[in-house]
């Protein structure tokens, strides 16, 4: 990442936690948020917020797609995996992006790996 990116991204993360800092249940500015954490590496930042939105947001798929791809990266396999099933039943479809998603990476323990080999076949 360039120095100019890091800086942008810097001012984004800024600006959605003093969003957040106002309005912690603002789930638009903390999904952004998230996903910014993540974007810089702070992971487990991103996965604090991730299970916030899964508290305030339980139906959803793509809450609970983002706390198994933040459990991933934080190494938390059985919670990625339990998340990634939560996100399934919920009505998480997008396989394609499961195959290439960046989270994803070859370790047999990853649940990404083996459920998108799994989806891609069906």
């Amino acid at each position: 990442m360039s120095r100019a990116s890091q800086r942008d991204l810097d001012i984004k993360i800024q600006f959605m936690e003093g969003l957040v800092r106002r309005d912690p249940d603002y789930v638009d500015a903390l999904q952004l948020l998230g996903d910014h954490y993540t974007q810089h590496g702070r992971y487990l930042d991103g996965l604090k917020v991730d299970e916030h939105l899964a508290r305030l947001e339980p139906r959803s798929p793509l809450v609970f797609y983002n706390l198994a791809c933040s459990c991933s990266l934080t190494g938390q396999f059985d919670r990625a995996a339990s998340a990634l099933e939560t996100a399934l039943q919920l009505g998480y479809r997008d396989f394609r992006w499961l195959a290439k998603d960046p989270t994803s990476t070859s370790s047999a323990s990853n649940p990404f790996t083996a459920t998108s080999r799994q989806k891609s076949a069906e």
